[in-house]
């Protein structure tokens, strides 16, 4: 438990110096271009949630998972692009997930 305790912490401090340079306002709502982004991601898993509950066949929730991929891409990719333009790069959000061992 313990270790598993100071991955996730460590994991957390090496997240934050790897976004240090990032300036906070480029995660904040008050920048448009973030609340385009998560309206984007937002839509794509309501009609995730809505493709997936009209799916017949396991061909139909593979066809949506891909849409849904590559919608969330396509968001990411809009963001980071607008961000690019203003001269700052932005890279995905760091996350931390710990495996049981």
């Amino acid at each position: 438990m313990k270790t598993m305790i100071a991955l996730a912490v460590a994991g957390t401090a090496f997240a934050t110096t790897a976004q240090a340079d990032v300036p906070r306002w480029v995660y904040s709502d008050s920048n448009s271009h973030y609340l385009d982004y998560k309206t984007d991601l937002s839509e794509a898993r309501r009609e995730l949630r809505s493709d997936l509950a009209r799916a017949n066949d396991q061909a139909d929730r593979v066809d949506a998972w891909a849409e849904y991929r590559r919608e969330v891409a396509d968001a990411q990719h809009d963001f980071e692009k607008e961000m690019a333009e203003r001269g700052i790069t932005v890279t995905r959000r760091p996350s931390v997930s710990v495996e049981p061992y």
